[in-house]
């Protein structure tokens, strides 16, 4: 059932939403889920595959530096945040069937130029088209659900979509784990391309036609100020493993430039009529908590969430399609709490829910803190199941939350708020995560000698004198150094990913604790407010 609208004249009662969940909706969120799943099931499949690419695009030499290949997750990311901004815009101005079908076909001939990457530089370049396409898919997703859902029915439909997303975490590493064994890496791009062109079919059958609402004028000098500077900043932030230093030019005057062009940014916000972010919905109390919310642990979660598969294949040994099956156990907690949540969001307040969420990943990444080569697997499956449980208890809340006090007219711009927040900050977790991890790395003279030696092999020269005397010097323990040297640097960088969701409670308990007023069903003219409990 479509929503009613309100009779000629001024509305004087809220637009009809049904209270459950019937097959109109469904019908239009089937579209939606495929979208997200493509774009969710491309960041987890491309996890377990960053040891591959630190192998195969080695030239010769010794494997890559982890926070280098890194950026082909870093750098879908920030394409993502990049394109979220005109989302909104370009809604408006050529609808959002017609943008939803061009951004699936964008997505799905980028995952075609992916997997006809040449070297990791091309493969990183070709991450960013893909990333175009699929920044605009969530934003505008989460506006069509929003819109066909209501007031009432809002939490109960995000839970049933969170559902079918998980499968991207949960499939993904599997996924991607068997093509990379059994054919190459990659066949984990090229199987986006049937999976797009029926995404397509579906999005062209099952999408309401195109309703062009206002024709604003785009905010070029906000998107020209926004996301170079973002990417300069990631890129200064990455560049550190590599310069062995925060003192760099390489690395200071990237990141100068970009946080100086963010700030020209916030300040130029605020003059258009239709800026590129709407920065003035931030007076919204609840939408700028789940914003400060959402960032703090996207950038914790997702940072830490890349290093688990790494570590099952660098540190114990095993194939990627083990580190994908081993990532289960996550992604399952988080099927079983969501549902859940997504029930309680629409009958009690946030503010009781998330900080419980929190709670509950903060118990289960502690173990991942002290992990060391011999860390018993049921300790880790353990830890990641709870971590999964409490991921399921704050995601769709939050969005859920923070959309449902908006009005309307304000719904596209919020989206793209949070959206673009939650992408930037899984940029910077990323970025920051294996930069961290490579320094660690790099501070162990066991595994530094072991990369030399590495190296000297692949070139056939002999390796240096000093590495050498490292190796005769640890004898039969030189590979059990290795090996538990990778095993703390891995630890070191989940306690400071562990300390950062610690951080996260302090917005998070500051979030509603009674129930709020939602406006989804508002209009320009003033429809009055939906109470939900």
């Amino acid at each position: 059932m479509s929503p009613t609208p309100p009779a000629s004249g001024p509305p004087t009662a809220e637009l009809e939403y049904p209270d459950e969940i019937d097959g109109a909706v469904l019908k239009v969120a089937g579209v939606v889920v495929i979208g997200s799943i493509m774009s969710i099931l491309d960041i987890t499949v491309v996890n377990v595959a960053l040891p591959t690419f630190q192998r195969v695009f080695a030239d010769g030499g010794a494997n890559l530096d982890y926070s280098l290949v890194a950026w082909t997750v870093t750098a879908y990311t920030l394409a993502l945040a990049t394109v979220i901004p005109a989302t909104g815009w370009a809604a408006d101005r050529f609808g959002t069937k017609r943008l939803y079908m061009v951004a699936i076909a964008l997505f799905t001939i980028g995952s075609v130029l992916c997997a006809a990457a040449w070297d990791i530089n091309s493969l990183i370049a070709f991450r960013v088209v893909q990333g175009l396409g699929g920044g605009m898919l969530m934003p505008l997703g989460m506006t069509i659900m929003t819109k066909a859902a209501g007031p009432r029915r809002m939490g109960r439909l995000m839970a049933i979509l969170g559902i079918p997303m998980m499968l991207g975490p949960i499939g993904g590493p599997i996924l991607g784990g068997w093509l990379i064994d059994a054919a190459s890496w990659h066949w984990i791009f090229l199987i986006n391309l049937p999976l797009g062109i029926a995404a397509l079919i579906y999005a062209y059958r099952a999408l309401p036609r195109d309703e062009q609402t206002r024709a604003e004028s785009f905010d070029f000098l906000g998107m020209a100020l926004l996301s170079p500077g973002l990417a300069l900043f990631l890129y200064g932030i990455s560049s550190i493993p590599g310069e062995g230093t925060v003192m760099s030019a390489k690395v200071l005057l990237t990141a100068i430039v970009g946080v100086a062009l963010i700030t020209a940014f916030v300040f130029h916000s605020f003059k258009p009529a239709h800026p590129l972010l709407d920065l003035r919905l931030f007076r919204n109390r609840n939408l700028t908590l789940s914003i400060v919310t959402m960032f703090l642990f996207a950038a914790a979660f997702f940072g830490g969430l890349l290093l688990v598969p790494t570590y099952f294949q660098q540190v114990r040994g095993e194939t990627t399609t083990m580190a994908g099956i081993l990532m289960i156990t996550q992604g399952v907690g988080a099927i079983i709490t969501m549902p859940i949540a997504g029930t309680l969001v629409d009958r009690i307040p946030i503010g009781r829910i998330v900080p419980v969420g929190l709670s509950l990943i903060i118990v289960g990444m502690f173990p991942l803190t002290m992990l060391d080569e011999d860390t018993s697997y049921w300790v880790i499956l353990s830890a990641l199941f709870v971590m999964g449980l409490g991921m399921g208890s704050v995601m769709m809340p939050l969005f859920t939350s923070a959309l449902r006090t908006l009005r309307t007219v304000e719904i596209a711009r919020g989206s793209t708020l949070l959206n673009i927040s939650q992408q930037i900050a899984s940029s910077v977790g990323v970025a920051v995560m294996s930069v961290i991890l490579t320094n660690q790395l790099k501070g162990s003279d066991a595994v530094s000698a072991a990369n030399a030696l590495a190296e000297a092999k692949q070139n056939g020269v002999p390796a240096p004198s000093g590495v050498i005397e490292l190796v005769q010097g640890l004898g039969d323990r030189f590979q059990a150094v290795v090996i538990g040297d990778s095993a703390d640097a891995f630890a070191a960088t989940f306690m400071v990913a562990w300390l950062l969701v610690i951080l996260t409670l302090v917005p998070a308990l500051m979030l509603p604790r009674r129930t709020e007023v939602s406006h989804v069903a508002d209009d320009e003219e003033g429809v009055p407010p939906v109470m939900i409990h």
